[in-house]
């Protein structure tokens, strides 16, 4: 193996230096941008949004749902996102109704009795973006929970209304300001 030389260790040194230089000059132009809750959201264009409320058009009605969804979904906004919720214009509009609350018999058993009972949900969306149409949506989503039959709903009805609209206002997010 030869020994280095002073010219060697000079242009070796001088071609590191240069490609630190390089890469500092270029650094700052480069940007990246990443959130971990999906949101796909370009806050210098976005700000604002307006959720409406969502009220019961289904057949069946169970009065609290509405207020349990409505809450769900502004709060996921709030801690998923940078957007101001406001009441009137805004840049993003989130508006829609609760078009479904129905029960259906699921796991019949060999004497004909159900075994599990289905709750589903159902939510139509419209979803206006004020900046570009292109991102609008107009959409229904449902989701279900089943339950064992031999518990009465009026036990049960709170917590998967609950656990329903967690999962409605996740795929409502993602369908809208997250831009799946």
């Amino acid at each position: 193996m030869k020994p280095l030389t002073d010219h060697t260790v000079r242009h070796v040194v001088s071609r590191i230096i240069f490609f630190v230089a390089l890469f500092a000059a270029t650094a700052p132009s480069c940007r990246i941008n990443y959130t971990l809750n999906g949101a796909a959201i370009d806050y210098t264009v976005y700000r604002t949004i307006h959720v409406s409320d969502f009220p019961i058009r289904a057949a069946l009605v169970y009065p609290p749902l509405q207020q349990t969804f409505e809450n769900e979904l502004l709060d996921y906004i709030t801690r998923n996102t940078r957007l101001q919720t406001v009441d009137g214009s805004s840049d993003l509009l989130l508006e829609g109704e609760i078009t479904g609350y129905n029960l259906s018999p699921q796991a019949v058993t060999e004497d004909a009795y159900a075994s599990k009972t289905r709750l589903t949900i159902t939510v139509r969306i419209k979803y206006t973006d004020a900046k570009n149409d292109k991102n609008d949506v107009d959409q229904t989503f449902s989701a279900y929970r089943d339950f064992d039959s031999s518990e009465m709903l009026t036990d049960v009805q709170d917590e998967l209304c609950q656990q329903i609209s967690k999962e409605l206002v996740e795929l409502i997010f993602n369908a809208t300001l997250g831009n799946w």
